[in-house]
C-alpha cells in the first residue's frame, strides 16, 4: 500500500540521527529503545486508521496495523509497549518538535521548520535519505 502523499520521518530539529529503514523497523517494533548516546527512543505513531500510518506500516514493518496486533500483544505481554499513538498530524509534529529523542511521520507536505526529515517514503512505498525524492503536489 502506497501512502497518497509522500511521508518524511522526523525528528527535532537539531536532534537528527542517521537513519535506514532496518533502523525504522527496529525503533517503531521497539527492539531498539536507546539511541547510541543512551538516550531513550521517543517513537510516535498516527492512528491506526489513519492513511499515512497504514502506508507507513506496510512501507515500514511490512504488515497493515491490525496485522501487527498480536505483534503487540506479545511483546506487551513480555512488558513492551507499542510507540504513543497521536491523533493527528499536528500532534506530531509538536511532540517531535518538543521531544529531543522522539521520531514520528508525517506527510511531506505538511513538515514545517521545528523538525527535520530524517528519511522520505515516496507516494510509490519506496524509502529513500534524498530530499529530491519526494515533491509535494500543494
Amino acid at each position: 500500500m502506497a501512502a497518497e502523499e509522500p511521508l518524511a520521518v522526523i525528528m527535532a530539529a537539531g536532534h537528527v540521527k542517521s537513519l535506514n529503514k532496518e533502523d525504522l523497523v527496529l525503533i517503531f517494533k521497539r527492539k531498539k529503545m536507546f539511541w547510541d548516546d543512551g538516550s531513550k527512543i521517543q517513537p510516535v505513531n498516527l492512528p491506526a486508521s489513519n492513511q499515512s500510518r497504514r502506508a507507513f506500516s506496510q512501507t515500514v514493518l511490512g504488515a497493515n496495523p491490525e496485522e501487527l496486533e498480536k505483534f503487540w500483544n506479545d511483546m506487551y505481554f513480555n512488558g513492551i509497549s507499542p510507540p504513543f499513538v497521536l491523533l493527528s498530524d499536528q500532534a506530531v509534529l509538536q511532540f517531535v518538535a518538543e521531544t529531543p529523542n522522539a521520531i514520528g511521520y508525517v506527510p511531506y507536505c505538511k513538515l514545517n521548520n521545528h523538525v527535520e526529515a530524517v528519511l522520505f517514503i515516496t507516494a510509490a512505498g519506496h524509502i529513500s535519505n534524498d530530499a529530491n525524492s519526494v515533491t509535494c503536489s500543494k
